[in-house]
């Protein structure tokens, strides 16, 4: 049960743990005339649009923490396996090296921000520059 209960708790902490990257604008004369509170709304409304039309900011995460989540379970039950024959039980130190492999990556994972969805990058990008921004990169 206790195992249920920590796998519960880091997927939590997976759903709330993914943050949002933002574009940076530069200070062009756009910026300068609408103020960086209409330049905000700006920004907020071309996330809305795009997601709106599909493309969703946090696709990529969800894929890159599964694909992490199976190479350190790999990893770790390889392993495990090598110490465990060693000590000459191979099947108990590969399930102990691919929990704990699982484990780290799913840590690692959630402590490093993913970078956006390039589709979403895209289309925030095209409708922030077609508001006559200049947007220098994604914070």
């Amino acid at each position: 049960m206790s195992m249920k209960r920590t796998l519960l708790a880091l997927s939590m902490l997976v759903l709330v743990g993914c943050a949002t990257h933002r574009p940076v604008l530069y200070p062009n004369a756009r910026y300068q005339e609408v103020g960086q509170m209409q330049a905000e709304r700006d920004v907020e409304e071309c996330k809305r649009m795009a997601e709106t039309a599909g493309a969703n900011a946090g696709n990529s995460q969800a894929g890159q923490m599964a694909a992490s989540g199976a190479k350190g379970a790999a990893v770790g039950a390889a392993t495990g396996a090598v110490a465990g024959a060693i000590a000459g039980n191979a099947g108990q130190g590969a399930g102990i090296g691919a929990a704990t492999g699982l484990t780290a990556s799913l840590l690692n994972s959630l402590f490093r921000e993913a970078p956006p969805n390039p589709a979403y990058r895209n289309f925030v990008d095209r409708c922030l520059r077609e508001r006559g921004y200049d947007i220098t990169g994604w914070n």
